[in-house]
């Protein structure tokens, strides 16, 4: 049995679904929406790698390797944000963002 590209796409078919039910359903914890937003680009990624090899061309591996910058900078700078958040609220609970509102 070979894996051809409809495996790899109901692998990123399978992670985007994860990652969208996790942003809707678990609204109360930012770290596990974070944690869905890299699943998505994770899916995003799969699908641009499987595409560039499947029809020989370089260009969506490339993207994918922007994309994961993009996704390492996006981490990094959230999980900043909520350190310092934590800091000043003494917790991380998405309902005491709202309290910041001006």
């Amino acid at each position: 049995m070979e894996i051809g590209l409809s495996h790899y796409l109901t692998v990123a078919a399978v992670l985007f679904t994860l990652g969208v039910f996790g942003i809707f359903l678990n609204r109360k914890n930012v770290i596990v929406i974070l944690m869905s937003v890299e699943l998505i680009l994770l899916s995003v990624n799969l699908n641009m790698v499987a595409f560039s090899h499947f029809l020989n061309d370089l260009v969506g591996q490339v993207f994918a390797l922007f994309i994961l910058t993009v996704a390492a900078a996006e981490a990094a700078i959230g999980l900043a944000i909520l350190v310092v958040f934590y800091r000043n609220r003494g917790s991380i609970a998405v309902e005491d963002v709202n309290m910041m509102k001006g």
